[in-house]
């Protein structure tokens, strides 16, 4: 907690590493993050996509945090069933706020923690997709964050939500997670290429590649000037 500066809330590796005094915490900070990008409404800012890629490279770290456990793969599958338990949590408040006071966000005025336009641009996604709106947007940063809030706002059928809340918490976990994982032991044994030193460029480039899909959509919908 020495030298704090408030770019480290951005810095995935800032809560990977997250220690007070000499005690490591950084599992139950990912974990909370993870929760809180749906159950507290506070995914615009905080990383998630490359935070759960480098928990897959730092996983053994992160584990020894509970127990010690000698097999890598063990260690990831576990990593990722504890973020996949802590996104169904979070996407469950999300829905119980959204199913018991969603319709008061639209009277809400604009905060840090809380921009509208992100609700409205999250409904419109999930009355073109459905069900499947919440498999699409643990994906996309910001909507992971309001989809469960529509989800309730719009009543959809438990049993339904949380087969899709399920399936979409573990997919994006293990995918994330692993891939993190086994792509850093593959550079490293075969062409020598150690991710930790490229942990900047990382983060850059999982930012632009889950951002990328939100652009677009933004940019479609931007009026066209005709000559």
């Amino acid at each position: 907690m020495n030298n704090f500066d408030w770019k480290n809330l951005i810095d995935p590796l800032f809560y990977i590493h997250f220690d007070v005094n000499g005690i490591k915490l950084g599992i139950y900070i990912v974990l909370f993050i993870v929760f809180a990008e749906t159950g507290l409404f506070a995914g615009f800012f905080l990383p998630g996509d490359s935070l759960l890629f480098l928990a897959g490279i730092y996983n053994r770290e992160l584990i020894e945090n509970l127990v010690f456990i000698d097999s890598d793969f063990i260690n990831v599958v576990l990593l990722s069933t504890m973020v996949a338990v802590s996104g169904i949590l979070g996407n469950i408040v999300g829905y119980w706020f959204g199913a018991k006071s969603g319709y008061y966000l639209y009277n809400k005025e604009d905060s840090f923690w809380f921009k509208k336009k992100y609700l409205v641009q999250s409904k419109d996604f999930f009355e073109k997709h459905g069900g499947r709106a919440i498999i699409f947007a643990r994906f996309l940063p910001i909507f992971r964050t309001f989809a469960p809030i529509v989800a309730g706002i719009v009543t959809m059928e438990k049993k339904k939500f949380m087969f899709f809340n399920v399936v979409s918490s573990f997919l994006w976990s293990f995918t994330l997670i692993f891939a993190g994982h086994y792509l850093y032991g593959f550079l490293l044994e075969n062409y020598g290429i150690n991710l930790k030193e490229h942990i900047e460029l990382i983060v850059l480039g999982l930012v632009v590649l889950t951002l990328s899909p939100v652009l677009l959509k933004f940019a479609k919908k931007l009026p066209t000037t005709e000559e």
